[in-house]
């Protein structure tokens, strides 16, 4: 805790510096010489050779503009416009275009890890449109700019940046080259590394992950993420309700389903199914509009491990459903 407090504060002092005080290249911060001291020390990393590739960055403004939340926000958060992003015709088309190219690989997957084959899909069509937007900086300089410019989330990407360069030495890549978001995720599912080097799978069995170029293993890799954070094989993800009663008490109590199904009936749901099951009551929020309530069951919390939005859960379970009843309809 210590150690974390100290790094937290140093990284504040840097961030607070004048522009003009601020070193040109990662390579001149203390803060990255001590990282660097810390890589050689814990992973017998050639501190000249981390050297050399800091000395080849520099802080990306853009990377840190795009982190921040924006000092007024300009539109109010939005169910309906966000759902419009994602279930859109061409997203489907290319969900079912892709299920059938890899319908093989998607078949053992969910054989293998028990996670429904459209789940994969429209997980993989969520974060890059199955491959084609899998983001256009540099993972490493994204990482250390968050590691070391961004004191609000420093000590996450301060790991992050560790964890890349493991996985960059484990795999033989250079990371000066890779490409991915500019919060360094990587790859057609957008791993960010500490993911990557926990639940990606070598599923061509090419002896490698490859998550930027493979999407068996992409593929796989999405399946192995969710069965480890407790996908239920066969279990449902959410159901619509009706909500009789003062809903705050139940959403209080946060999207994790700890309660029986019994209990939010008694608190003023209108669901039907097995009162034992556990489940979490879920508002989709659109300004000026009815909001629409669900109920998420485990594999409904299990979506939000990969990214911590009841929207974005919500989104990968409709485009799925889209996906499938397009596929069914071929």
């Amino acid at each position: 805790m210590e150690t974390c407090l100290k790094k937290l504060l140093a990284a504040l002092a840097v961030a607070l510096l004048p522009a003009s005080a601020l070193p040109a290249t990662f390579a001149d911060d203390p803060e990255v010489a001590s990282f660097i001291a810390e890589m050689h020390e814990r992973h017998g990393f050639d501190a000249d050779w981390l050297q050399l590739r800091f000395a080849r960055l520099s802080p990306n403004e853009s990377v840190l503009r795009a982190i921040k939340p924006a000092a007024v926000p300009e539109l109010q958060r939005s169910w309906e416009r966000y759902r419009a992003r994602f279930l859109t015709e061409r997203r489907i088309a290319a969900g079912t275009r892709f299920w059938q190219q890899h319908e093989v690989t998607l078949k053992r997957a969910s054989a293998l890890y028990g996670v429904p084959e459209e789940i994969i899909v429209a997980i993989i069509g969520v974060e890059t449109e199955y491959g084609q937007n899998t983001g256009r900086f540099g993972v490493m300089q994204a990482l250390s700019t968050l590691a070391f410019r961004y004191p609000p989330r420093a000590p996450f990407f301060r790991n992050e940046l560790e964890q890349f360069l493991l996985l960059a030495r484990e795999n033989q890549f250079d990371p000066l080259v890779l490409k991915g978001s500019y919060a360094g995720a990587i790859g057609i599912p957008q791993f960010m590394p500490g993911s990557q080097r926990r639940y990606a799978v070598d599923f061509d069995g090419d002896g490698r992950v490859d998550l930027t170029k493979s999407a068996a293993d992409a593929i796989g890799s999405v399946a192995s993420f969710l069965a480890q954070h407790g996908w239920e094989a066969g279990g449902g993800i959410a159901v619509p309700v009706r909500v009789a009663a003062d809903p705050a008490p139940l959403l209080a109590l946060g999207i994790k389903p700890e309660r029986p199904l019994a209990e939010l009936i008694a608190g003023g749901v209108e669901a039907d199914g097995d009162p034992a099951t556990a489940g979490a009551l879920i508002d989709l929020v659109t300004p000026e509009k009815e909001t629409e309530y669900w109920v998420g069951f485990q594999n409904f919390y299990v979506i939000t491990r990969y990214n911590r939005s009841s929207f974005y859960a919500m989104a990968v379970f409709q485009l799925a459903a889209a996906i499938r009843d397009s596929r069914q309809g071929l």
